[in-house]
């Protein structure tokens, strides 16, 4: 399924954020002072879907599990802003099928901790392959990191990195399927953007396994990019799902 992240533009407005300025992840504009930003951003604090969450307790359920079809990008784009790295591109073969429906990849990034829990358990990454279908809908896939052997692809996602606030070029060619763990069984449930504004919009895909990067590896990320995680919110009435 070839895309162009251009075509999933109508998400643009939920994943419209807030200034860089206006928030951050600690202090007087950290997470819990998010819904006060604007009144676009007061879901953040009043909403009872929002994300992250600690992934247990979850039912056993057929048929919830995507089609997956994260295969690759070229011609990677990189931009750094004060909360981030984020990876997109013009040409783009990947997205996935949910209930029917299908979802363009738009971008991915990095949080450091990881923003899911599992099991009360958190871990040193957490990759969020964001897609959207056009009638603006989103779909995000997590995927979790342990320390071990070395990931092929990330040295060359951070060499990429450039100064904050400014966007420089990335692989020419990145397949994707590196980052997705073997097929499992995967938690499904619904919430939100885990920035500001916090929309309610997400359909949410977590691998229950991490895969692994290496010491070096993660030291090198959390090194420019100091903690970046929001922390894990109520599930309220909401439904974890564990595809079988």
């Amino acid at each position: 399924m070839k895309h162009l992240v251009m075509a999933a533009g109508v998400a643009a407005a939920g994943l419209s954020a807030a200034s860089a300025e206006d928030w951050s992840y600690a202090g007087e504009t950290g997470p819990e002072h998010w819904g006060h930003i604007s009144e676009e951003a007061a879901v953040c604090a009043t909403g009872i879907q929002q994300s992250p969450i600690d992934l247990t307790g979850a039912i056993s359920a057929s048929g919830a599990a995507p089609s997956l079809a994260l295969n690759s990008m070229s011609g990677v784009q990189v931009v750094r802003n004060a909360h981030g790295v984020t990876y997109s591109a013009n040409s783009v073969d990947a997205g996935l099928t949910l209930g029917g429906s299908e979802f363009n990849l738009l971008q991915f990034h990095f949080h450091a901790r990881s923003e899911h829990h599992i099991d009360g358990n958190d871990f040193p990454m957490e990759v969020h392959f964001v897609t959207a279908s056009d009638d603006g809908r989103l779909a995000v896939v997590g995927v979790m990191f342990e320390e071990g052997d070395a990931h092929p692809a990330l040295d060359a996602l951070w060499a990429a990195i450039p100064a904050e606030g400014e966007t420089a070029s990335g692989p020419a060619m990145l397949a994707l399927d590196s980052f997705i763990p073997d097929a499992e069984p995967v938690f499904r449930y619904e919430g939100s953007l885990t920035t500001p504004p916090c929309s309610e919009i997400v359909s949410w895909t977590v691998f229950p396994t991490p895969i692994e990067a290496s010491a070096e590896q993660i030291g090198a990320f959390t090194a420019l990019v100091t903690d970046n995680a929001r922390p894990v919110l109520p599930a309220n009435r909401r439904y974890v799902l564990l595809s079988d």
